[in-house]
């Protein structure tokens, strides 16, 4: 047995969000259906083997192995098996990201390549409200307090927070229902967040920009930066649990260093 049931309910007890639970299970499905045992027959070799497929990247690898390693606790923790086979695999390490933000001028044409009043909404909250594309899938309309300036986002982990809201949105959000998802779908609630970045890279292609919606999210980081606001602030408004994770989405210009040494008085 694979106990994706039982494994699913042990981590809604421990908080984890839908998203979560649902990548974890694709990965571990993945998985045993590429080492053709179930759970409790894994052996260190068939998950060696399987991070260890040519076009992962290394940040994929990390993410498998923590999933993995989850899993194997969670069947010690029930009595389906008595050791932990990912125990003996070394965690792959995560190397340090580098940030990939579009140009100003890139944006200008991502924005003017879209096609859809949807994808030019979903430009927008990625450049000038940093959400990523799974959180633009889900905003209502009740997300949204214009008398205070603010926006509700449920990030990752189900974590919630409530952020200044960016003019340019607070002007777009006149065109969006009050109440409600912005971008219902047909097959679900609301568009997934596949659907976003599908539509986003869409417009990116159409503008001749290269690279992935997530890029969007590095201009809104970067820009902050460039404008003098503090590291600290930029992780706050990015819901980063670390600046080390916010380094990785500014890019720190040649000529910003160099204003910053000339400040130093000879």
């Amino acid at each position: 047995m694979n106990y994706f049931q039982e494994w699913a309910a042990w981590q809604r007890a421990a908080g984890l969000s839908p998203r979560t639970i649902e990548e974890r299970t694709v990965t571990i499905a993945a998985l045993l259906a590429s080492s053709g045992v179930e759970g409790h027959e894994l052996t260190p070799l068939h998950i060696a083997t399987f991070l260890g497929r040519e076009h992962l990247s290394q940040a994929s690898r990390a993410t498998y192995y923590g999933a993995i390693r989850a899993y194997c606790r969670f069947l010690q923790a029930i009595g389906a098996r008595s050791d932990d086979p990912c125990a003996l695999i070394p965690a792959p390490r995560r190397r340090p990201s580098v940030p990939r933000p579009v140009s100003d001028d890139q944006l200008e044409a991502i924005i003017a390549a879209c096609n859809r009043r949807r994808t030019h909404c979903y430009v927008l909250l990625a450049a000038y409200q940093g959400l990523r594309v799974h959180e633009i899938a889900k905003l209502r309309g009740e997300d949204i307090d214009l008398s205070a300036g603010t926006l509700r986002v449920v990030g990752k982990g189900a974590r919630e927070a409530v952020l200044p809201l960016h003019p340019v949105i607070a002007r777009e959000a006149a065109r969006w229902p009050r109440r409600g998802y912005w971008f219902p779908s047909r097959s679900a609630a609301h568009v997934s967040g596949q659907g976003v970045g599908q539509a986003i890279q869409g417009a990116m292609t159409r503008a001749g920009v290269f690279g992935t919606p997530h890029a969007l999210r590095h201009w809104f980081g970067t820009r902050l930066v460039a404008e003098g606001v503090h590291l600290r602030v930029v992780q706050e408004l990015m819901r980063h649990a670390s600046p080390t994770t916010t380094a990785g989405y500014t890019l720190v210009r040649p000529d910003q260093m160099r204003a910053g040494l000339e400040r130093i008085a000879a």
